[in-house]
């Protein structure tokens, strides 16, 4: 199977047990250039953070309902930093009003044998895939434009296929439960990047894992 990341989120340090807030959108690649020049003049950082990470997304199905996914991920930019674990809770259907998709998040570090420990939990990798592209700030919300590749040969991250010709552009913003004012910050930022790219809290019943 392979499919798309829900969200693709670099490796850049843990967090624990938060609420992501989250719009999506993409931008093709004739686009791209402009788009970055747009964020380089309203975030924070004028020069971005850049990435090349490895994600595999494990499943574990149990005996009725959705199967549970983790997803592991290390950086092919900084192979001897930690891997990351990361768990997507289902996103809350509650409040409409909200601008911006919103689910638990759990991320935390984990040693190079992150792999054979799901094994052995009994977790099956679905699929895998490395994404590469560019990290922006604007005070707690982050910025994340990548390009997404599919591997060709299981394990093999030097052999691998543009998923296609346009990039993902997601907005996140990482806090404490009940802080409903961060999708309404989130929604007038992403206005400032129409028309380049259009951000979108995402239906989650669309969504493929």
């Amino acid at each position: 199977m392979e499919a798309p990341p829900v969200a693709v989120m670099p490796v850049t340090g843990g967090t624990i047990n938060m609420m992501e807030y989250l719009l999506q959108g993409s931008v093709l690649d004739q686009a791209l250039e402009s788009l970055l020049h747009r964020l380089r003049g309203l975030c924070d950082n004028m020069e971005p953070e850049t990435f090349t990470d490895h994600e595999l997304v494990y499943l574990l199905k149990g005996q009725q309902g959705n199967p549970f996914i983790l997803r592991a991920r290390r950086s092919l930019s900084h192979p001897t930093s930690p891997w990351h674990l990361r768990y997507l809770g289902q996103p809350e259907v509650g409040d409409k009003s909200r601008h911006a998709l919103v689910r638990n998040c759990v991320d935390v570090a984990a040693s190079h044998s992150l792999p054979e420990f799901l094994n052995e939990m009994g977790f099956r990798m679905d699929h895998e895939f490395v994404a590469n592209g560019h990290i922006f700030r604007k005070g707690a919300m982050k910025v994340v434009v990548s390009k997404l590749s599919r591997i060709l040969v299981p394990g093999n991250t030097e052999n691998t296929e543009r998923l296609s010709l346009s990039c993902l552009v997601e907005l996140s913003l990482l806090a404490p439960a009940g802080q409903d004012t961060a999708s309404e910050e989130m929604r007038s930022f992403a206005e400032q990047l129409k028309p380049l790219v259009h951000l979108e809290k995402i239906d989650p019943s669309k969504q493929r894992h």
